[in-house]
């Protein structure tokens, strides 16, 4: 639901302030209505409001001389000046001082509600844009990533550079490196940044139940489709549409998506007859080596191509051990809702020197597991998951048992599919992110099952 615009109108005519307070209320704004300048300036100490609508001529306080106290002000609302048609060059003055706007009196109430929101939206922007201003500057993380690690910084003046295009950025890394946080970093330093950024799991789902989540489909168009429902790619329109793991998309949805990005956006929904056309940017993100996957017929070339105007190769965390101490801090104040915690040194010297295969999502993992079973308010070696504890490699299963047995099914699986664990995943009956930490777990190493 839109939030309603705080609007405050501050004129000493009492007929014409109620009717605004009522008719723009009306409107669905939040509006309230005050006799003078003096008045208008208590208010604005106490609460916040959007746009001010204000007349010039009030006793105890003019109009010209609160909008001079309002350059005071960190942050003010956008200020609307009505004014007698005799007093035009005052209305001048006030936009010198900063008015959004005049209208000279009687006003129509829809002429003053278009204004309105155009100053609201203006209002909105600046806050926005002060913002954006902040994080560049190192006010806070860069849209969610954190990092001191001089190849990350690398990434990110990448990003910059690309994120104000329309071009196609795909973006490379092992799993749980953060391939979705650079990808809205993208989006978010985009013309684009005011609509939507949708992600889509490539390989989550079969072929088909991937293109009707992609284009949606139309009533009838198979058993169960008792709706029409648009598409994935429809909601991105005007903004930004992130092809997740696109490595594990099948070979017929590989197909028709080319089709729409040759086609600058044209598609059909499952089932239906009607072109249909959006405008998005597309970005793509896999952990998929994409040139043996093309080699082995796996992955069109064509498409590969399309995708790839930008590449964003993002490293792994064993790379740039000198982000971990910075990401595990944060993750502790992530989780202090289960206790204030501090790392000891003992423990630290684990995380570095633990080789990380799952990057910074099992970072967070064992942070959180972390804070959860300590005992003190210092987390100890011993609390954190085995693996980790001060470089202790993973075990590896002993013969025979029923671990080993797992172990040699999905290399075997995976064999079988050429190492396409969307695939694989939906041979064994498992998730796909279940097989991802099964992988993980019994150390199958992508030269297991080649």
């Amino acid at each position: 639901m839109t939030k309603p615009i705080r609007v405050l109108v501050a004129d000493d005519e009492k007929n014409l302030r109620e009717l605004l307070v009522r008719e723009l209320g009306r409107k669905g704004h939040e509006v309230e209505g005050v006799v003078d300048g003096l008045e208008a300036l208590a208010r604005l100490r106490e609460a916040t409001y959007d746009v001010i609508l204000l007349d010039m001529k009030m006793p105890r306080m003019e109009g010209i001389e609160l909008l001079r106290e309002l350059q005071k002000f960190p942050e003010h609302p956008q200020v609307i000046v009505m004014t007698g048609f005799q007093e035009v060059s005052t209305a001048v003055e006030a936009m010198k001082l900063g008015a959004y706007d005049y209208l000279t009196k009687p006003t129509k109430i829809e002429e003053l509600d278009v204004l309105i929101r155009k100053a609201q939206e203006k209002g909105q922007l600046i806050r926005e844009n002060v913002a954006l201003r902040t994080r560049v500057e190192g006010g806070e993380p860069f849209s969610g990533i954190m990092t001191r690690s001089p190849k990350m910084q690398e990434i990110l003046r990448l990003v910059d550079r690309a994120a104000p295009t329309d071009s196609t950025v795909l973006i490379l890394g092992e799993s749980g490196t953060g391939k979705e946080l650079v990808a809205r970093a993208i989006h978010e330093r985009s013309p684009r940044a005011a609509r939507a950024f949708v992600p889509i799991h490539c390989g989550a789902l079969p072929g088909g139940v991937l293109e009707s989540e992609l284009f949606g489909h139309e009533k009838g168009a198979f058993t169960g489709a008792v709706g029409t429902k648009p598409g994935l790619i429809e909601l991105a329109d005007g903004g930004t549409l992130l092809l997740d793991e696109i490595g594990e998309m099948e070979a017929d949805s590989q197909v028709k998506l080319l089709r729409v990005l040759e086609t600058g956006g044209a598609f059909f929904r499952v089932g239906g007859t009607r072109s249909r056309s959006v405008d998005i940017r597309v970005v793509a993100a896999t952990n998929r080596d994409l040139n043996a996957a093309m080699k082995a017929g796996q992955f069109r070339q064509d498409l590969y191509y399309r995708i790839n105007t930008i590449s964003v190769q993002i490293p792994p965390l064993r790379v740039r051990t000198e982000d971990i101490p910075l990401l595990a801090d944060h993750f502790l104040e992530q989780g202090v809702a289960y206790g204030k915690k501090r790392i000891s040194s003992k423990v630290m010297a684990c995380l570095e020197a633990y080789d990380w295969p799952g990057n910074v999502r099992e970072l967070r993992h064992a942070i959180e597991r972390a804070v959860i079973l300590a005992q003190g308010e210092e987390i100890q070696p011993e609390e954190l998951p085995p693996d980790i504890q001060c470089g202790t490699p993973r075990t590896a299963p002993s013969p025979g048992s029923l671990e080993e047995m797992e172990r040699q099914h999905i290399i075997a699986t995976l064999r079988l599919v050429a190492g396409h664990r969307g695939k694989a995943a939906a041979l064994l009956g498992i998730d796909p992110k279940t097989l991802y930490r099964k992988v993980l777990a019994y150390r199958i190493s992508p030269d297991l099952h080649k």
